[in-house]
């Protein structure tokens, strides 16, 4: 078993968020990766509902803040849909998904995490007007 720990940056390389799974297998899909870490995003949210979400990805009807997502009303995240949009986020370049110094490029790949113990999300923006 591997212990894994999941890094958000920004475009920068700017440190915004970091945290730590044990016990994941050793060899993983980039999509289990993925579904893995949003489903123990949603279950610390739920754990403690709270008018802020910080996630990779932004909850239906939450409103964009600086480095998270504010939520109306606090209320109970649904894992399975935000990691089905985390998938659909990956597929659109919303973000870039690193697994030691190499960059993820397909949800199928296998992953080895007594190699690459560390996997970086780095959440790109828009630019303006582009």
């Amino acid at each position: 078993m591997a212990t894994v720990t999941f890094r958000d940056e920004s475009a920068t390389g700017k440190h915004l968020a970091e945290f730590s799974l044990p016990d994941l297998p050793e060899r993983i899909t980039a999509r289990e990766l993925v579904r893995l870490r949003v489903r123990e995003e949603v279950a610390r949210y739920n754990a403690a509902p709270a008018s802020r979400f910080n996630g990779l990805v932004r909850p239906v009807d939450a409103e964009i803040e600086l480095n998270g997502y504010r939520m109306g009303a606090t209320r109970r995240i649904d894992w399975e849909r935000q990691a089905d949009i985390a998938e659909r986020a990956f597929q659109r370049n919303g973000f870039l998904l690193l697994v030691g110094d190499r960059q993820i490029d397909d949800l199928s790949e296998a992953i080895d995490l007594t190699i690459d113990p560390v996997v970086s999300f780095v959440k790109l923006v828009p630019l303006v007007g582009g």
